[in-house]
């Protein structure tokens, strides 16, 4: 077993359980009878009282609405751009690798590729993790970055036209597992993942690498990201609906931000301090919301082990990513959930009180 498997074997809920106490069964138990009691309120109840439903619905978005509202008023205030070229001093700037994730990702991988090296602060490194593509990846990666053709199904090698860049191919096991073993050949303060239709800002990474110098604490930060749909009248439509979506998840994430709350990072441009990642075990190969369960993770290990780690949304980190033009694509986009972490509900220690600890 390696020092990755050991740790996720410690640090995983999945693996290691902890039973559901007794308030979270009592939360549970009130939410499901209030449930049943507002639906049957039209079928048992006249007047007022028949719409309990709808006005329960309506209240609790309205809170959560002013919550946003209320978390996110720093934005309204105008503040001067941070600029990347404010570096940070020699020995506090961290060294960062990117890792693009990429399965059968041929037709776009050399446009994410040329936008990470286009960064007006490039990385120190940047890693193909190619999760056994079976299409034309190894095609365009021996064509445009000299590479040698692949002889093994795993394999490691630096590209000898851009000494930055490398390229580890390794057997289909799903994106977690692939971005788990390229972890073992990163030895960077700070790890990116980009997806590979993902295109980052020319400043991204720069805004990213200062977001960790100013924060020792900090171990999680997602960036902006805005949708790219086709030029097709699906896609524009659905473009307009999914910049909607975009904006309202991330002013909604920043505003959990802002209450030490944050649980969702996204995988399709997020930088993680290496040494906490690995701590944690790294992504969990059985989750396919492996960026979302890890940030849990990180979270559950930072309260138990008495840290004050910190995630954020780094606003200024902006990146393009290709997402669904046509509705069937888009429906076959929604991810799953997961409830692993159902042993949190009514522990009052992962709450309020190991919010402040982390603030």
């Amino acid at each position: 077993m390696s020092a990755l498997d050991a740790a996720f074997a410690l640090a995983s809920p999945r693996l290691r359980p902890r039973p559901t106490g007794v308030a979270g069964y009592l939360i549970a138990g009130a939410v499901g009878g209030g449930t049943l009691l507002l639906l049957a309120s039209p079928f048992v109840s006249a007047g007022l009282l028949s719409w309990a439903s709808g006005i329960a619905f309506i209240l609790y978005d309205l809170l959560l609405l002013l919550f946003v509202a209320w978390q996110t008023l720093p934005l309204a205030v105008r503040r001067p751009p941070a600029s990347p070229d404010e570096t940070v001093a020699a020995g506090s700037r961290p060294s960062l690798t990117v890792i693009i994730a990429a399965w059968n990702e041929a037709p776009v991988l050399e446009r994410t590729i040329a936008a990470l090296t286009a960064q007006n602060d490039p990385p120190e490194h940047i890693l193909i993790a190619d999760d056994g593509s079976t299409d034309d990846t190894a095609l365009v990666l021996v064509r445009a970055y000299g590479f040698a053709p692949p002889t093994t199904a795993t394999q490691h090698q630096t590209s000898p036209l851009h000494p930055r860049l490398a390229w580890l191919r390794v057997p289909h096991g799903g994106k977690a597992r692939t971005l788990n073993r390229a972890l073992v050949h990163i030895d960077t303060d700070i790890v990116v993942t980009v997806d590979a239709d993902t295109h980052p800002a020319v400043d991204a990474l720069a805004h990213m690498r200062q977001a960790f110098a100013h924060d020792d604490q900090l171990v999680a930060a997602t960036g902006v990201l805005a949708p790219a749909c086709k030029a097709s009248l699906g896609g524009r439509l659905l473009s307009t609906f999914q910049s909607c979506e975009y904006v309202r998840n991330f002013v909604s994430r920043y505003a959990w931000m802002r209450a030490d709350s944050l649980l969702l990072v996204s995988g399709a441009f997020a930088g993680y301090r290496r040494d906490a990642l690995t701590a944690v075990g790294g992504f969990d190969p059985e989750c396919l919301v492996e960026d979302y369960e890890l940030i849990h993770r990180l979270h559950r290990h930072a309260c138990a082990h008495g840290k004050t780690w910190r995630v954020r949304v780094v606003g200024q980190a902006r990146a393009r990513t290709l997402a669904p033009s046509d509705l069937r694509a888009f429906l076959r986009h929604l991810g799953a959930a997961l409830g692993w972490h159902h042993f949190l509900t009514g522990r009052r220690s992962w709450g309020k009180q190991a919010r402040h600890a982390m603030g």
